[in-house]
């Protein structure tokens, strides 16, 4: 049995990625096959990956889910979104010296007010005066990790974006696809290589710390996804002719395998809040592609579980050693699962 303390090391902080490079395909990649680690470009994804292969993406898109703005009383505010319910209502974290009350008034962006329900637990039920998604667009900041210490710009607005992305409802990005840029894609697609897509709308609870010492106690967050049919079928595929199911990110990851607790892959729409540590048995997912994870994260639990956790604590020690690049505008590595697994 692991406890917190057993996913933690440490990080130099400058190995922290404060901006992307200027070319997404540019990252490196750490390959970690068995027990060896191999440096290689991100680039030589291409080479690693065989026709017939199924890359499973998350297209889910970044909103612009932070606002700044005062309650009536003057107070000043700072509201991130955490789940769009409809057109007219959310879910947010505010960060105030005093909570707002149910049935008073926020004015956001110095632009519209917003009417505070009930409680839900961390949040606060936020009702717009008119399209959620329109009055994001036109009046939130793009919400980096709490990690990166600039303010969000033009740049980050389109990088901390993958170039697929489609549906929107995340607020922080599924980084591991970051590094995919179209003309990477157009190449694994002319190898054969076969893409298929889920949406996890990413949570700020993704980097919410874990904070007990035994893991069984410790509640995960949840997640809205959707699996489609047509991604179903495209695993089904691939398995039914011996090629790998990779998952590209953690988001990815959860969303497929939340999808695969009946023991088979069904499509639909539902929450999740799996929780994966070692000792998981992965149903679905063969091989993953991933950035370096927070210490004492539940990500770096999951690929712990996945590829084992000697071999991620080598993987990660040799990363540091040769000055890989982490967290969400960071380097990538691709696992294999491990076998007893």
């Amino acid at each position: 049995m692991y406890s917190l303390s057993d996913f933690d090391f440490h990080l130099p902080q400058e190995l922290i990625a404060q901006l992307p490079l200027p070319q997404r395909s540019a990252s490196r990649l750490l390959h970690v096959d068995g027990d060896a680690l191999l440096d290689r470009a991100f680039a030589d994804i291409v080479d690693l990956l065989a026709p017939g292969d199924l890359l499973v993406f998350n297209n889910t898109r970044v909103l612009k889910a932070r606002f700044f703005g005062a309650k009536e009383t003057g107070g000043k505010v700072e509201v991130l979104i955490e789940r769009v319910l409809d057109h007219r209502t959310v879910h947010a974290q505010v960060r105030a010296s005093k909570s707002p009350h149910p049935g008073s008034r926020m004015r956001l962006a110095d632009a519209f007010d917003v009417l505070v329900g009930e409680r839900a637990g961390e949040f606060f039920t936020l009702t717009f005066p008119s399209d959620v998604f329109d009055l994001i667009e036109a009046h939130g900041r793009l919400p980096l990790p709490p990690y990166i210490e600039h303010a969000a710009d033009e740049f980050d607005e389109t990088r901390y974006q993958t170039v697929y992305a489609k549906e929107p409802g995340a607020v922080a990005a599924p980084t591991a696809g970051l590094h995919f840029d179209q003309p990477l894609l157009d190449k694994l697609r002319d190898k054969g290589v076969r893409f298929a897509y889920v949406t996890l709308h990413v949570g700020a609870g993704t980097f919410q710390p874990v904070r007990t010492e035994n893991l069984a106690e410790h509640k995960m967050h949840s997640e809205w996804y959707t699996m489609p049919q047509e991604t179903v079928d495209a695993v089904h595929a691939a398995k039914s002719a011996g090629r790998d199911v990779v998952a590209v990110g953690t988001t990815s990851m959860r969303a497929l395998e939340s999808a695969s607790q009946s023991g088979a892959l069904q499509a639909g729409s539902a929450d999740t809040n799996l929780f994966i540590t070692p000792g998981y048995v992965f149903k679905t997912v063969d091989r993953m592609i991933t950035n370096f994870h927070l210490p004492k994260s539940t990500l770096l639990m999951l690929v712990s579980a996945f590829a084992g956790y000697q071999r991620i604590r080598a993987a990660y020690a040799h990363a540091i050693e040769q000055r890989y690049r982490f967290f969400s505008y960071g380097d990538a590595m691709l696992l294999t699962k491990n076998p007893t697994c």
